[in-house]
């Protein structure tokens, strides 16, 4: 081992400070010598640094313990701004993201049927209007994609639905921009948004399901993102669950992804619209073309039952991906994310029945699953938290 130099050491040192700051809330020069055991003389300087950078702000005084009041910091919200992009949808989205992960400005831009060069022109249009948007200095990049990731290199290595194959995404993007770019998958970064900004601080291990166009799992162990050897980690909607179901975008047949995903489920219930004219999908859709998974939601809470089975089989069918994770990982905090977690208890009750039938009963009884509550945002706000984590150590 090396022994750190004084520029690494007082680099961790105002990390350590700075992730106390941000931590904390409000707290003093004193109290963070005391909660790092860093001298006070060493948190001056590193403060005064954080200070002239504009992160962090005297924001008051602090109530008295006997002597002379202490002044409070806090950091500045506002003093950069995070470029989250989410390229996992129907259409591209991105965000302007403060350092408490507060959207301050958000824009969407249509894929079609773009998908090659054409998808890579609209990153660039997106992050082109995204940056001339942010009102503060921009901190950096980060991205959420489909498919296989080189997490370190940023590197695409495969992702079907855009037709990229090893497409070095991170350097394209850090030339183009000479910003700080990190790429990963897009359920790798929900299940850092979830930790960073979902309220579950506290844990330790947790899983985010994610099921919108495709499934997959994000990972988080001892407070880290598992990325896997080869980072697939969480790959689980291509698990087969089906013999000779329906073919997948992988090249298998039946894989969890085809019969859970919200396309799965808009085809389904364009089906049932087309074979039951008194459904209550007619009431929100002109045309079973024109449904989405807003109008299954709409036509599941004005009582329609074929709607009720199919979302009930998708729960079924995740709860035996859940317990296959119980089982291998036993994670005692999982989470849906994505589209589909707009069906709530309707997916989550057939979810944990699924769960307890297919894995040792006091593994289940000791797993909390839940919905997100991050919403649409989940993978905008964890490209954010990926900058965050790498470019400052937050939180």
């Amino acid at each position: 081992m090396k022994k750190a130099t004084q520029q690494q050491t007082k680099a961790h040192n105002i990390r350590l400070i700075l992730n106390t700051i941000y931590n904390t809330g409000e707290i003093s020069r004193a109290e963070i010598a005391r909660t790092t055991g860093l001298t006070r003389t060493t948190v001056s300087d590193a403060v005064g640094e954080l200070m002239r950078s504009g992160l962090v702000a005297e924001v008051g005084i602090g109530p008295s313990a006997g002597g002379k009041p202490p002044i409070l910091l806090s950091i500045v919200n506002d003093a950069r701004h995070l470029i989250g992009i989410d390229l996992a949808n129907s259409e591209f989205r991105g965000a302007g993201v403060n350092l408490r992960g507060e959207i301050k400005t958000h824009i969407g831009l249509p894929i079609y049927d773009r998908d090659g060069d054409a998808a890579l022109e609209l990153v660039y249009e997106l992050a082109d209007q995204l940056i001339a948007a942010a009102d503060s200095p921009i901190l950096g990049i980060g991205i959420g994609t489909p498919g296989l990731m080189d997490v370190r290199q940023g590197i695409v290595r495969n992702a079907v639905n855009l037709d990229w194959h090893d497409l070095p995404l991170g350097k394209l993007l850090q030339e183009r921009y000479n910003l700080p770019v990190y790429v990963a998958n897009d359920c790798h970064v929900a299940a850092l948004a979830e930790y960073t900004f979902g309220g579950r601080e506290t844990a330790d291990n947790m899983v985010v399901i994610k099921v919108g166009r495709g499934t997959g799992a994000g990972i988080v162990l001892n407070r880290q993102p598992y990325f896997g050897d080869g980072f697939g980690a969480g790959e689980i909607g291509h698990i087969v669950v089906v013999e000779d179901g329906e073919a997948c975008r992988c090249g298998h047949y039946g894989c969890l992804e085809t019969v859970t995903s919200s396309r799965f489920v808009i085809r389904r219930a364009q089906e049932i619209a087309r074979q039951d004219p008194t459904s209550p999908l007619h009431q929100f859709a002109d045309t079973p073309e024109a449904i989405t998974t807003e109008v299954v939601w709409q036509a599941l809470q004005a009582g329609d039952p074929a709607l009720q089975q199919l979302i009930a089989e998708v729960g079924r069918y995740l709860g035996f991906a859940v317990a296959n994770l119980v089982s291998t990982l036993n994670i005692q905090q999982i989470v849906i994310a994505g589209s589909m977690a707009r069906f709530g208890t309707t997916l989550l009750e057939p979810l944990r029945q699924e769960m307890a039938r297919c894995s040792l009963g006091s593994l289940a009884e000791e797993t909390h699953v839940e919905i997100s509550r991050l919403g649409d945002d989940i993978v905008i706000l964890g490209a954010a938290a990926l900058l965050l984590a790498r470019e400052l150590g937050l939180p």
